[in-house]
């Protein structure tokens, strides 16, 4: 079974660039995003995970620019749009601008009528983001807990989610390898599809995710181990396929 990969263009104060452990203050800038995102399209990427950090701490948003890099981009990779979407207004833009796939995080843990709401009416072009310390999860970018991971999941599958983006924050950009157990545990409890993110830094850590495709997880967001140079998104599509 092959492996979706999605590298990530993460967007803070009009620039691309990569945190350690999601914290605000711990950037590394790698320039413009339309460039990163350009780079990747023309490297073979079916699909970028396209991140608004502004909108996500409740900085303020790059939406023009994420708008341009979707509008420019879009017809020939998909682009999954994520960070601060958590109200009709914020979704609705994301939509609009032609993002294929919109994730919420925060929205789904402080507003779950809503969030109810959204899947019911967007099925599969929603996923809801979940990002975990432990078995705890964090919201507001990374800032506050917001429960139980398997709690919050039951109510969400019983709403029909069909993808889950599965982070763990202490592995977020820190090449320290994936949480296989978390995302065995994640894929196990449900029959939606999962996407793993954090923490891959060598081609091994997705030869090791591959292994949970049967159970589930069929998709990976590359971030710090591309703009590290840890391997091309060459090889790693190789290893994907």
């Amino acid at each position: 079974m092959s492996l979706t990969l999605l590298p990530a263009v993460d967007v803070r104060d009009g620039k691309a660039v990569r945190l350690r452990q999601g914290e605000s203050g711990s950037e590394t800038d790698y320039g413009s995003p339309f460039e990163a995102a350009r780079t990747w399209a023309e490297a073979g990427a079916e699909w970028i995970h396209l991140v608004d950090l502004d909108a996500a701490f409740g900085t303020g948003n790059n939406r023009g620019q994420l708008r341009e890099i979707v509008h420019e981009l879009g017809d020939r990779v998909n682009i999954e749009l994520s960070g601060g979407v958590r109200d009709d207004d914020s979704l609705d833009a994301a939509l609009e601008a032609g993002a294929a796939r919109v994730n919420i995080g925060t929205a789904a843990l402080e507003n779950p009528d809503w969030t109810a709401l959204v899947i019911k009416k967007y099925g599969d072009r929603v996923a809801v983001g979940l990002d975990v310390r432990g078995h705890t999860l964090a919201a507001r970018g990374w800032t506050k807990e917001g429960g139980d991971l398997f709690e919050t999941m039951k109510f969400l599958d019983s709403v029909g989610c069909s993808r889950y983006v599965v982070t763990d924050v202490a592995k977020d950009g820190m090449m320290s390898g994936p949480n296989i157990g978390l995302l065995r545990e994640v894929a196990e409890r449900t029959d939606a599809k999962v996407t793993a993110s954090g923490g891959i830094s060598k081609l091994d850590d997705l030869r090791a995710i591959k292994t949970l495709a049967e159970i589930g997880v069929d998709s990976a967001i590359l971030g710090k181990s591309l703009y590290a140079r840890a391997f091309t998104l060459q090889e790693a599509l190789e290893v994907a396929r």
